[in-house]
């Protein structure tokens, strides 16, 4: 990712105070748009309002958006702080998510029912674990990834390691949401993130050193497009975001939305760790969600948003930094993220609510099948080549072995799935005239 080009210096335009409100004036329109939240790269191309040059249009506009700056305590390598401003956009933004994920609102029935929320919570960890670990360079396929999660199996090489790592955390991350973070916490989330997967192990759930060279670099030209700050820094600094997140009165009152997408992008920032400070920082994020009643989360996936455009939401890193230190950039991005990851969520339960009842209707309710085999017989019906074990049907439905063993049994009892030993274990698969049986399968049976 290129760095943006800086802003212009603002100070040569101050000496006017007729010019400076003529400035105000010229930009108003392009500062009450809801649309868009230009950064200087941007706007230098476009054309400005008559009687402006596009350098005078910038100064009215971060006069603008200066004079409603709210402070945070995350300080730059000069010592200057981060700030944002909640403009009408975000105000719209926070509401939809508020609505759609709120601690109080009543969420799909698939994930409140006991009887079929582990299927979604599973499927989330996977794809938030799977597409995490590919932002941060893993060549995993998806199937491939899938296949070892839900499967049990041990990872094969680093990309795998990671993948499952990632898996693990996520599911620790939910019984941390009670506790308050401390850099103890940072610190083993990044061990387990990390495990296995460094050249140096001793580097997991460490702070890097003045001896660790670490740097952002644009993978095309190789220019460094962040310097983080220095190793004898990060203590203080840790602490400093642990006391942000813990504290709701800190800076006045934020949206915890707003709190959260900061304390993603100080954990990036920062730097801490020789490698894998992303998928920290987005685990970061999640605790956050979660800390503050926004359960939903614990079934949506922002990585997965992240990576149909990675750039866009790298290029947010930068605009921030390069445009003194301006967090709107970083917070619309990923506030628009946040709503694409719910209605993706929503969307998903509602396709996968439809597919059940289709498979309720041809097996008839009355059937007796229980949710977890109404689940894998549809997923038979579509990979008629699909095997099955013990150990896949528990970690896809989050039950003890026994349980996955039963669903199983029963349906090779009804000839449904033919079994047979491979090694020590027991394989399951779809007979071949599955659907056939089906349709004549009795509308109930004992």
């Amino acid at each position: 990712m290129r760095l943006p080009r800086h802003p212009p210096d603002l100070t040569e335009l101050l000496g006017d105070p007729k010019r400076f409100i003529s400035l105000m004036l010229g930009a108003e329109d392009e500062a009450k748009r809801r649309d868009r939240y230009l950064h200087w790269e941007e706007l230098r191309h476009r054309q400005p309002p008559e009687g402006l040059s596009p350098q005078e249009w910038w100064a009215g506009l971060k006069f603008r958006r200066m004079s409603q700056q709210q402070w945070i305590p995350l300080t730059d390598l000069r010592g200057s702080k981060f700030s944002f401003w909640l403009t009408p956009r975000m105000f719209e933004q926070l509401h939809d998510i508020d609505l759609k994920c709120g601690g109080s609102v009543e969420g799909p029935e698939p994930v409140t029912n006991p009887e079929t929320r582990d299927r979604y919570y599973v499927s989330s960890l996977v794809e938030e674990a799977i597409t995490s670990s590919q932002l941060e360079g893993a060549a995993v396929t998806r199937s491939v990834a899938k296949e070892m999660l839900r499967s049990g199996r041990k990872p094969t090489d680093s990309g795998e390691r990671m993948i499952l790592n990632n898996f693990l955390t996520m599911r620790e991350i939910s019984g941390w949401k009670d506790r308050d973070l401390t850099p103890e916490l940072v610190l083993e989330m990044h061990r387990m993130i990390s495990r296995g997967t460094l050249e140096d192990p001793t580097k997991e759930g460490v702070f890097r050193t003045p001896d660790d060279q670490v740097r952002v670099e644009d993978d095309s030209t190789g220019e460094i497009v962040h310097v983080p700050p220095k190793a004898e820094e990060l203590p203080a600094r840790l602490q400093a975001l642990c006391d942000f997140a813990n504290d709701p009165r800190m800076e006045g009152y934020l949206h915890p939305v707003i709190r959260s997408i900061i304390l993603h992008f100080w954990v990036a920032y920062d730097h801490p760790f020789v490698d894998g400070n992303g998928r920290t920082a987005r685990a970061v994020f999640y605790w956050s969600m979660l800390r503050h009643g926004f359960w939903l989360f614990e079934f949506v996936s922002i990585s997965q948003q992240i990576l149909q455009s990675p750039k866009k939401y790298y290029r947010a890193f930068l605009f921030t930094e390069t445009d003194g230190n301006d967090l709107n950039y970083f917070i619309l991005h990923q506030l628009g993220v946040v709503q694409k990851a719910i209605d993706k969520l929503h969307d998903y339960i509602r396709r996968k609510s439809d597919e059940l009842a289709e498979m309720r209707s041809l097996l008839d309710n009355r059937s007796g099948f229980n949710h977890r085999q109404l689940a894998l017989l549809r997923y038979a019906l579509k990979h008629p080549t699909a095997t099955f074990t013990v150990a896949s049907h528990q970690h896809s439905h989050n039950v003890v072995p026994q349980t996955a063993r039963t669903d199983l049994e029963e349906l090779v009892r009804l000839e449904l799935l033919k079994k047979a030993r491979v090694g020590k274990a027991f394989l399951y698969a779809p007979v071949p005239d599955l659907p056939d049986r089906l349709r004549n399968l009795p509308s109930a049976f004992d």
